[in-house]
């Protein structure tokens, strides 16, 4: 084994650029893929973590107890089915004022328990301290930070009951309830509810959730059970965002998988095949034909397992920052998302080097039995006649003689040609993929900003202590804000959060009035809401509570009670956010008042001039320049940037080693033609014309590749229902781009060993002769 070792790494300081372009082939391809991988693990894996952690409840069920009295929601925790439980919890609504601990005014869900532990439904203390004893409440604390112990203190007026003071923060991983109180203090508010939450030993999909609970419930008086939220739909909304980004992100693992395996297996095999001489002159010395496939098994595994290890590095660098913008916002608990499993990065230190033996064995066992002699010689050109009969038809056209040649070319090595046209036309399906998707996500991002004016965003009141009450009523600040210089359209917004018939967490309402216009292009189906008891929400909001279009819900707030009917759905909503026209919130909130304005501004009006003349025009108001960006479109275009630079640059590198082993193959040819008067820019133009028209034809086959692939990924994003205006977004211009994308692949790669081949002098490439 040290001659082997000798040998190899004698080999490896010979070919110090195939060596390197190895390495960062594989580098390249262990980055891309590992970033697929640790996007599809973070979806799921840290919530069940947590979840886990936690004895997070499989089910949490609100139950009348008018109907149905405590023993008997005791004795449910014993039937079959029932691997554990907790509760009754006694449960009431209280109302909270707006900008109450910074929230939106509306109810608070509050649930009695006397501590944060149980068989169920671990709750995580994050500040202060648990609430023992009557006049205490803890609040949850939706965010992954803490809140901090300045906020301890605040206080609650509770109608009909003693002010409560919030003595702690604490974070659910089951979302049971927004706040908790002592048993004591529950029994002072009266409640008419009480929670048992259970954990069931099936509990792997809807169906058999519905069907446990069935069996738990059994026996209990009809219409007790009032409500059930399963932590099936905590984990859809807790990866709803990175949900809309697995799409594309599995699309681009697979092409990144496969331009690594056909490009991987493509240099290995080519290095092995131009290694022929030297594999003779090995033989020649007495290695036996075991040690020669050694020789260039561990010539070959150097170069990738340093490029292996390095993009797991740098896969791991890119990953961290990836993960944190796809979880951010999200709201369940403190599921971390920051590192990836380390079982990933196992798997591509293992599975790529594994790929490069793999590639490396075929050509390697082809010349295990094969004679010093012979395989000396086949360390030259390729046999006389591979692909004579092409290039002689090429040389009987009115092309010039170097691009005849160049064309004839991939015809002398057919496999290695169909590989590199492989990885080509699938760095050209990547390419037209990345710009479908940036042209679907642009018009996304443009949605309600269509006329090319600005956006202006106008609120009351400062933010802190320093509180100035605008001194206009709410309709005299739409009318004065309509009457500014350049001012188009106007929509005032007023957000509560409501109570929602059979959900345990209160969802976000946004009511508006005024400018229906800026619905024009974000209704996707159904119509917008125009009258009370009509409201409109995103796909994950409906997705998430089994909602379509037609259905009916009951809001509640301030102790009214709306029945409401889904009218449209939007393009895209907050997975507990839905919108309703100004009459809805009149009827549940009769002296209902804006607080917020979005101002259409006409083109061309300076909008920072608008918000000065609103700052003028009343102190307690507030205006500001809406930014024309958007967080989801710059995240996949991002994403989709990242991934296409990495696949065209490792489709450029398979192009780039075909190109190099065919001018080390091909020096006497080159030598032989420079002899009789070929110049050096014909040999560059001779070079390129061999893979300019692999690029053409990869172009062809990979153009419909990428749009087939661009209509699965919008047609499957989770979040986000793309209108047919923004899928169909290829016009001729961008498919002759899209063409010559692969010609550009095949060119860039081609360069440097073209020019390579230019420089060589006639004395070197024909001094073996």
């Amino acid at each position: 084994m040290s001659a082997v070792w000798r040998a190899s790494r004698a080999a490896l300081k010979r070919r110090r650029l195939q060596t390197f372009v190895i390495g960062l082939v594989v580098l390249c391809s262990t980055t891309t893929v590992l970033l697929a991988l640790a996007l599809l693990s973070a979806a799921s894996g840290p919530f069940d973590k947590a979840y886990a952690e936690q004895r997070g409840a499989h089910t949490v069920a609100t139950f009348d107890t008018e109907k149905v009295s405590r023993q008997q929601l005791a004795r449910t925790a014993r039937r079959p089915g029932v691997r554990s439980a907790a509760g009754p919890f006694g449960q009431v609504v209280v109302e909270i004022p707006k900008d109450w601990l910074w929230m939106a005014g509306g109810t608070l869900t509050v649930v009695g328990r006397a501590d944060p532990a149980g068989p169920v439904d671990r709750i995580e203390l994050l500040e202060g301290h648990w609430a023992d004893a009557p006049g205490e409440i803890v609040i949850d604390w939706s965010s992954q930070g803490s809140p901090g112990t300045a906020l301890l203190g605040t206080e609650l007026e509770v109608p009909g009951s003693r002010t409560l003071t919030v003595v702690g923060f604490a974070t659910s991983m089951s979302k049971s309830a927004s706040a908790w109180v002592s048993p004591e203090q529950m029994a002072a508010l009266h409640p008419t509810s009480a929670q048992m939450l259970y954990r069931f030993t099936d509990s792997s999909t809807e169906a058999r959730l519905s069907a446990s609970l069935a069996r738990a419930t059994a026996g209990l008086p009809r219409e007790s059970l009032t409500g059930a939220q399963t932590y099936l739909t905590l984990k859809r909304a807790f990866s709803a965002l990175a949900d809309s980004y697995l799409p594309f992100m599995t699309l681009f693992g697979i092409l990144g998988l496969l331009v690594s395996t056909l490009i991987v297996g493509n240099v290995v095999s080519g290095a092995v095949v131009s290694g022929y001489r030297h594999i003779g002159v090995l033989k020649a010395l007495g290695f036996t034909p075991n040690q020669v496939v050694a020789v260039y098994l561990t010539m070959l595994s150097v170069p990738a397992v340093v490029g292996c290890v390095l993009g797991t590095l740098v896969g791991n660098a890119l990953a961290r920052p990836i993960l944190k913008v796809a979880f951010t916002g999200i709201d369940v608990g403190r599921a971390s998302v920051g590192d990836i499993s380390p079982w990933l990065s196992v798997a591509c230190l293992v599975g790529m080097p594994t790929l490069v033996l793999l590639a490396a064995l075929v050509p390697a066992l082809r010349t295990h039995r094969l004679p010093a002699a012979r395989a000396i010689s086949a360390g030259g050109a390729p046999r006389t006649g591979r692909g004579l009969r092409v290039q002689r038809l090429f040389g009987a056209t009115r092309l010039s003689r170097p691009v005849s040649l160049g064309l004839g070319q991939p015809f002398a090595r057919p496999g290695r040609t169909l590989l590199t046209m492989g990885a080509i036309v699938l760095g050209v399906t990547t390419v037209t993929l990345s710009t479908g998707l940036t042209s679907t996500m642009v018009a996304y991002g443009n949605v309600g900003r269509e006329d090319g004016g600005a956006r202006v965003h106008v609120t009351t009141g400062g933010s802190g202590n320093d509180r100035t009450p605008p001194r206009l009523s709410d309709p005299r600040i739409e009318n004065r804000l309509r009457s500014l210089p350049g001012a188009e359209g106007v929509r005032a917004r007023a957000l509560s959060q409501a109570n929602m018939t059979g959900q345990t967490q209160p969802v976000f309402v946004d009511f508006y009035r005024g400018d229906d216009s800026l619905y024009e292009h974000a209704i996707v189906k159904g119509r917008a809401p125009a009258a009370a008891g009509e409201i409109v929400a995103g796909p994950a909001f409906l997705t998430q509570r089994g909602l379509k279009l037609g259905d009916r819900v009951t809001l509640e707030l301030n102790g009214r009670k709306i029945t409401a009917t889904v009218v449209g759905q939007l393009i895209e909503g907050n997975a507990r956010a839905a919108e309703a026209a100004w009459e809805t919130f009149t009827r549940l909130a009769p002296n209902a008042h804006a607080t917020e304005y979005t101002v259409r501004l006409s083109p061309g009006a300076d909008a920072h001039a608008y918000a000065e003349a609103v700052a003028a025009l009343d102190p307690g108001l507030h205006a500001s320049v809406m930014d024309s960006g958007n967080a989801g479109t710059a995240t996949v275009i991002a994403f989709s940037t990242v991934f296409t630079v990495l696949l065209t640059l490792v489709s450029s590198l398979g192009v780039f080693n075909t190109v190099l082993l065919n001018t080390r193959e091909r020096h006497r040819d080159l030598g032989m033609l420079k002899s009789i008067g070929m110049t050096p820019r014909q040999v560059v133009v001779m070079t390129v014309s061999s893979v300019a028209g692999l690029g053409t034809v990869g172009g062809l086959l990979g153009i419909p590749l990428g749009i087939v692939a661009h209509r699965l990924v919008v047609d499957n994003v989770g979040v986000v229902d793309f209108p047919s205006s923004m899928k169909d977004v290829w016009h001729a211009p961008q498919l002759a781009a899209m063409l010559l994308a692969g010609v550009a692949i095949a060119v860039l790669g081609a360069l440097v060993p073209a020019r390579s081949a230019a420089r060589m002098t006639i004395a070197s490439a024909l001094r073996t002769e």
